[in-house]
């Protein structure tokens, strides 16, 4: 495997990084380097990555654990995008693979990732994200393809999350580097720079194993976070459309009711399509209350989407995230 620097971004995800970084670290074959920026983090986080460099076979030189506090709301509108960039201006190879620190990785995620590059056959590939049912939330499962997230890793997915992303430093120059003016959806915006410049090669057997922990409350608040970024940031407009076309259809159901059941019946109809059409065949094996809660997150999201992304376009206040808020 041609060498390949994997980078991460980290701030206050003491509860995380205990289980990316050994996964990364395990790699086979192994990466040239992995390293990892923390934008400041005040609850341990730090302190563990500079013992694990310290410890890993008496400071593995594959280990860069890099501390640059504008990697944060306080310095920076993007701080993910400014961490990943530091990084990959700090990484030695010209294939650079992306990791997120809530996630883990399989043995030979990163052979599998990035073997259209190192083949020549592509400058970009994504591999997506499942999730990792190791402790999963009946939320977490009911959630998962409104944040295109499979639930099983033998899944094709067409995901462009920086959970699982590789790219040439040389495409990562052209398109601009990762945008440092959104918190969240930077890898969406980056994504569609990089297809304005090649066809990337989506990889079915390298998904990142994610473990949300979501409840209904924190599933909404991450759909209402990434929908308001979408408005801020003007993309996406098919999918407010979309949203708001089934927020009118449904108000004229319950209005229309008072007459006739009929369109009531055909709005059942298509949120159990919306709900269920994506992974129908895996979602029952998770249980009955996987399948309702599917249904009750599926008729929130459209008003939950189309709200906040109206809102997005009118407002310019900066979002921010609990690591931020601790930090």
């Amino acid at each position: 495997m041609q060498p390949v620097s994997v980078v991460v971004t980290v701030l206050n995800e003491a509860q995380d990084i205990g289980r990316v970084v050994p996964s990364l670290l395990a790699q086979e074959p192994s990466a040239a380097e992995v390293i990892v920026v923390d934008g400041g983090s005040t609850d341990g986080t730090w302190e563990w990555l500079l013992k694990t460099e310290t410890q890993a076979q008496s400071g593995d030189a594959r280990f860069r654990p890099i501390r640059d506090e504008t990697c944060s709301l306080k310095f920076s509108a993007g701080p993910v995008s400014r961490g990943r960039n530091v990084a990959i201006a700090a990484a030695k190879s010209e294939i650079i693979a992306c990791a997120d620190a809530g996630c883990t990785y399989a043995p030979d995620w990163l052979a599998n990732l990035t073997a259209p590059i190192a083949a020549g056959n592509a400058e970009y590939a994504l591999g997506g994200s499942c999730i990792d049912a190791h402790g999963a939330t009946v939320w977490d499962m009911a959630s998962a393809p409104f944040f295109s997230i499979k639930l099983s890793p033998d899944e094709p997915t067409k995901s462009c999350t920086a959970r699982s992303m590789a790219f040439t430093r040389s495409l990562w120059e052209r398109v601009g580097r990762f945008p440092e003016s959104v918190l969240v959806g930077e890898d969406t915006l980056f994504d569609a720079q990089a297809r304005r410049q090649t066809q990337p090669a989506f990889v079915r057997n390298a998904k990142a194993l994610y473990r949300p922990q979501n409840s209904f409350r924190s599933a909404c608040r991450q759909m209402k976070r990434y929908a308001i970024s979408d408005g801020q940031s003007r993309i996406r407009g098919a999918r407010l459309f979309r949203n708001a076309g089934r927020c009118v259809l449904e108000i004229v159901a319950l209005v229309l009711l008072r007459w006739t059941w009929i369109p009531l019946l055909v709005v059942l109809a298509l949120e159990s399509w919306y709900a269920y059409h994506r992974d129908w065949r895996c979602l029952p094996q998770f249980g009955v209350r996987a399948v309702l809660a599917r249904f009750a997150f599926s008729v929130a999201v459209p008003w939950v989407v189309a709200v906040n992304q109206i809102r997005g376009r009118f407002s310019r206040k900066p979002l921010s995230n609990w690591q931020n808020v601790r930090g």
